[in-house]
This record gives structure tokens, sequence and C-alpha cells, in this order.
């Protein structure tokens, strides 16, 4: 018997299978993104039904499109029974596709199982006509629709496969196109199986039941698409709903990370390092382990940091961190305090040696290599190292103790490390004692001058450097070797030296009213003051304010801090001469000046370090060459030569015969008040 259909039947088969073939790409890119298996679980087996009955439903409607000369109808249970197959093979699709791991010989074999299943629906969905006789097959089409099914399954599994990740570019509108090419398959798998269907002749129909055929689509569709449009807006909502949740969870994760890390290096802060430290004590006082803190802080960064500019600072910061986590053991905890402080928690370090061999390592790989730009660029630290339990059993004495190791291995000449002493917290709340004294002292008029005179090479006054003195009513009268290094570290330095020159100006002033001759002082500058960009306008500034001419003012410069950026020394140098001061190069013979520098330079003077100057004293001419070579150098280049610390008359004679130009030294005059100075000054008028 020949068939018909009914087109808009057959155009609502299509629809619904795309429908249905999309929304089970939908699902299996949900299912993927769940990692909790009751979740999994919930939404295989309600996904499987809205999809079972999705192409169930394309499958019905298919066979209600067409029609015979004969009344048509279906038995309920094999009905029942084609639709529990058509949610099997949805429940097995979904769950091959949402598998973490899927090969393509897993995706073949699936699509054949599938593509079986699919068949058994629909030749099931056939048997509940109970035709009688019953329908014959066409073998060529019957092969040939399993062939389709086995095909349109494997290539529904790919492309759900591929389409997996919701974050993709344009991913709604490949899972539409591909939903249309997987409903077109389907519906054409159905079709095909329904070509190879024949009816013989006076057949007739089993199941016929007198059912409207039309309402019965139209009530399987409405509640097909019903179903399939309410399972992708509780699948879109869901989806929604997690990624939202994903987004809260790793925005708090990183909220919680910038709490507990450094943001420029990305190590533990001190909140995290603290914590840890109270974790490890807490296991250390149960297991009767110990362990060591080191606490490192890096040698003139700030030099490095002003000269240079805070993002070099920052990089080397970050170059730092990085060597520091290559020397440390696995295992071990690198945290940035803050500044150029550093900690490393070394747990089961059972022995002292363990750690110092820690620390000698950084500082072996510290004083080596090529950091900056390809230049050798050395940030050495210091290095305390405080041992649990036997330097403090909280995390606040062990970092205290340690902090008061690594300043004892600053004083023991920098670039070392030194375990925590008992000793060591005279002298750390010694320099406590004197940072809150700096802090004060200008406010409290603590600070005061002391004028050192330097002589002639005839013996004749020729001047006076100003040396910096702190009075406190409690500590004493401190030298500046004790509170100059703290003042630099805290930037308190810059205001002082401001001070310094202003207080310099006006005992100048003091001397000249009282009809003494002028009188050239020299006033040092520290390497934070030398970082100022305002500093020559500043000084000049003051001196002007003072009443003083620049040409009674000598800035002094150490070797080290001129040659640190020499090419910025030399035009701040000629600034300052421009400007009508004076510069003297200090110390000079410790560092590493190069004669096409010191010639560019052109400074009005060299102070000899008197370290040069004790040589003289010594058996054997090494002393006496070298402080010969270094005035006769001076001399060539038309620079003035003043030797520090004479203390001996052998010393005034050899550097006499030299021609040196100047010296001084407590052999000649101690530092003395302004007062003082003032009466040499008359003295020398006098016998002049």
């Amino acid at each position: 018997m020949p068939g018909t259909y009914n087109p808009l039947l057959v155009a609502v088969s299509l629809l619904v299978a795309t429908l249905a073939s999309y929304t089970a790409l939908d699902l299996a890119s949900r299912i993927s993104m769940l990692k909790h298996p009751a979740s999994r679980h919930a939404w295989l087996a309600g996904g499987a039904a809205a999809m079972g009955v999705g192409i169930w439903s394309m499958h019905f409607i298919g066979m209600l499109a067409f029609s015979l000369p004969i009344p048509l109808g279906f038995n309920p249970a094999i009905t029942g029974y084609s639709l529990l197959i058509a949610i099997c093979v949805s429940w097995f699709a979904l769950y091959v596709t949402t598998r973490k791991r899927l090969s393509s010989r897993n995706i073949a074999l699936g699509g054949v199982l599938m593509g079986l299943g699919i068949a058994s629906m629909h030749y099931t969905g056939m048997a509940a006509l109970q035709m009688q006789p019953g329908i014959d097959y066409e073998p060529l089409l019957f092969v040939a629709s399993i062939a389709i099914a086995m095909v349109a399954s494997t290539a529904a599994l790919w492309i759900a496969r591929m389409l997996s990740n919701m974050r993709q570019r344009y991913a709604t509108t490949k899972r539409a196109l591909a939903g249309l090419m997987m409903g077109v398959a389907i519906t054409g798998m159905h079709y095909t199986g329904m070509a190879a269907a024949d009816f013989m002749p006076g057949s007739i129909c089993g199941a016929a039941n007198g059912v409207d055929t039309q309402w019965l689509a139209t009530t399987i569709t409405l509640f097909t698409l019903a179903i399939l449009i309410v399972t992708l807006i509780l699948s879109r909502f869901d989806v929604r709903t997690a990624l939202l949740a994903g987004s809260v969870t790793k925005l708090n994760d990183q909220i919680v990370r910038m709490v507990n890390h450094d943001a420029l290096t990305d190590l533990p802060n001190r909140r995290a390092l603290v914590e840890r430290i109270e974790t490890v004590v807490h296991n250390a006082k149960r297991a009767h382990e110990p362990f060591a803190v080191l606490f490192l802080d890096i040698d003139g960064f700030k030099t490095i940091n002003d000269s240079l500019g805070h993002s070099a600072g920052d990089e080397v910061l970050k170059t730092f961190a990085r060597r520091l986590q290559q020397c440390v053991r696995e295992g071990d905890t690198v945290a940035r305090l803050g500044g150029d402080e550093f900690v490393v928690l070394m747990e089961n370090a059972t022995l002292p040696d363990e750690a110092q061999d820690v620390a000698q390592g950084v500082l072996d790989s510290t004083e080596r290599g090529h950091w900056r730009d390809g230049q050798p660029f050395q940030a050495v630290p210091s290095i305390g190292i405080a041992m649990f339990p036997r330097d403090g059993e909280t995390p606040d004495a062990l970092l205290k103790n340690a902090d008061a190791a690594m300043y004892e291995a600053k004083r023991a000449g920098r670039a070392t490390w030194r375990f925590f002493e008992a000793s060591m917290n005279v002298a750390a709340m010694r320099t406590l004692q004197i940072q809150n004294a700096i802090r004060v002292a200008l406010d409290e008029g603590y600070f005061s001058l002391r004028f050192q005179p330097k002589f002639s090479s005839s013996n004749e006054l020729a001047g006076a450097e100003a040396l910096l003195r702190l009075n406190h009513p409690e500590l004493g009268l401190l030298t500046p070797a004790e509170f100059i290094p703290t003042a630099e570290r805290s930037g308190l330095i810059v205001p002082i030296g401001q001070w310094v020159v202003r207080e310099t100006c006006r005992q100048i002033r003091h001397w000249q009213a009282l009809g003494l001759p002028a009188i050239k002082v020299a006033v040092n500058l520290s390497p934070r003051q030398m970082a100022q960009p305002d500093l020559i306008e500043t000084m000049v500034e003051i001196v002007r304010a003072e009443g003083v001419p620049c040409e009674q003012i000598m800035f002094e410069i150490t070797e080290a801090v001129a040659m640190h950026d020499a090419a910025k020394t030399t035009e701040m140098i000629q600034a300052f001469q421009h400007a009508g001061f004076e510069i003297a190069i200090d110390d000079f013979g410790t560092g590493y000046s190069s004669l096409a520098y010191l010639e560019r330079f052109r400074v009005k003077q060299l102070k000899i370090d008197r370290l040069f100057t004790c040589g003289l004293d010594a058996q054997g001419h090494e002393g006496r060459a070298i402080v010969s070579a270094i005035i006769a150098l001076a001399h060539s280049l038309n620079m003035e030569v003043v030797a520090e610390g004479v203390e001996t008359a052998s010393q005034f004679s050899e550097l006499q015969v030299m021609a040196c130009d100047q010296m001084q030294g407590y052999l000649l005059a101690k530092p003395m008040t302004g007062d003082a100075f003032g009466d040499l000054l008359e003295q020398q008028m006098a016998r002049a």
C-alpha cells in the first residue's frame, strides 16, 4: 500500500529533532562543567529524560505524519518501550560525551552503540502499529537507515565533545548550527527507515483506535517543545549561576591571595609568614624539632632606589626574590616583609649549620652575576639567623631576634650573616633608642656642630669641616658613625642635612660679625641627599637666605657615592660649581674611581682617606708610594689634596715632604665648637 506524508508534520518533526539535538549539546557542555557527583547524576538523569522525549517525539511525530489508506494507531505498551529506549540511548550519549577522557576509538564505539539504540527505538515504534500482515522491509534501505543512525550518532558524539567548553567563542552559534545538522541526520535516518517499510495490500493496523492524528501530533509537539525549552532554560540558568559562583570564588581567591601575598614579588607577606610560623611552631613543639628563621636586608638598597629610581629598585627586588627562592631548600618559605626586608623560614633545620649553609649560598649567589641591563649589579644582603626554640618560641620573638642578628651583621661590615646572641638585644635596643632620638632631635634642638680645622703644610689655618653631633639628654653625645646610618635609612638625613648647611651659614655669619677673617667650611653630602632632584636649588636657597657667599661653602662627596653614577655626578658637580660652590671628593682611594671621570669631575679637592695616612707610619715604602701617587695625580689635574687622620708628627712630616696641600687630624686639632673655632681664627688673625 502506498503511503503519504503531511508536510507540516514532517517540518515539525525536523524542528523537534533540531531542538532535541541542540538541547543534547547544551546538556553535554553543562554536565562537563559539573564536579560534584550528585549533581552530575541528577543532570544526567534529567537530561536523558528530556533528550529522550525529544528524540522519541521526533520519531512519533514523523510516524503521525505518515498515513495509509487505512486507519492507523499505536500500541501504548510498545510505544512506551520505544520511549524508554530513547531515554536510555540519551543517557548513554550524555554519559559518553561528558567523560573526562574520551578517545576517538571510544567515540566510534559509542556512536555504533548509540546508532543501534536509535534504530531499535525507531523499529520498536514501527512495531507499535501491529500491522497484519507484518511490515516487510527492503534490506538495502533498512541497512542504510541503521548506517545513517550510526554515522549520525558518531558525528553527534564528536560534535558534542568539541563544543563542551561553554567559554569558547561563538559557542551558542556553533551549537545551533551543529544542532541543525544533527536534526537533519536524525530525521533523515527516520524517513529512510520509513522508506524501507513495505505495507502489504489489504494490511490492517491492529492498534487502530480512532484517535485523531492531528490532535495527537499537536499535543505531543507542544508537550515535547515545553519539556525541551524548560530543560534549556534550567540548563542556561544553572550555567549562569555556576559561572557567577565560579567568578565569585575566583575573585575571593584573588582577594585572599592579595591579602596574603606581596604584590611586587608575589611572595607571602608578613601576615602569611606569621601564620606559617605559628603553624610550624605548633608542629615543632609537638615533635621537639628545631627550625630556623633568616632575616635578610639588602645592603645599600635605598641608595639604589633613590639614585636609579623606584622602577629600577622594583626590578632589583623582584630579581633578588627570584635568586632567594633558588637558594633555599624545597619546602622552605620565602617571604617579603616590606621594603628590602625578606625572611626565609627553614623548617626541619635540625642543625645551625644548615641555616648557615643557606645564608652563605644566598651571599654567594647575590655577589656574582649580572642583574640589570647585562651589567654587574650587586644587591647583597646582611643576614640574621634565629633558631627555634633557643632564640624564641613565638613568631614575634623569632623575627625580632633574627632582625637584631641582621643588624649585627651590618655592623660587622655588611654582606655577611650572624646568629642571634642574647647580647644583641642590647645593641638592638640601643639602635631603637637612637632611631627615636633622631626623630625628635631637630625639634628639640639635640643636634649641634663641631668644626675640625684644616691646616696647610706650613701649619696655617686653611679651613674647616663641619661635623654633626647628636647630644641626647639620656644617650649622651653621639658621633655621626652611631646615628648617620639610621638617619640615612629613615630618610631623615635630608632635613638634617639642610639644618647642617643652615647652621654652618649662621656660624660663618657669626664669625664675620666678630670681625674674623672669611673661612671656607666643608659640609658632607649623604647618598640620600645626592638622590634629591632639587638638592642644588635647595642649597642655594638656604645659603642665600642666610646671607653667606656660596664660595665659602664646600660640599664633600665620598668617592663611592660619586662613582655610583659617575655621569650623573659629573652633571651635579658642574651644577654646584656653576652656582658658586666648591666640591671635594672624600675618602679617595677606598673606591674604584675611573681616572677619566676624575678628570671630568674637576673638583677642588681630593681628600686622602685616613687608611692611607696611617700607612705612612708602616714599615716599607708601599704606603708612601700610594700617597705620593695620589698627590701627584691630583696636582696634575689642578686639584688640592687634603690628608685626613694626621695623628703623628712623622705623618705630618712625610706629607709636608710630598707637598700635600692641607691636613687635618687630632695631631693638629680636634673637632671643636663654633666659639672655640672662632678663638682659633682670632689667634690666626693676631699672628698675621
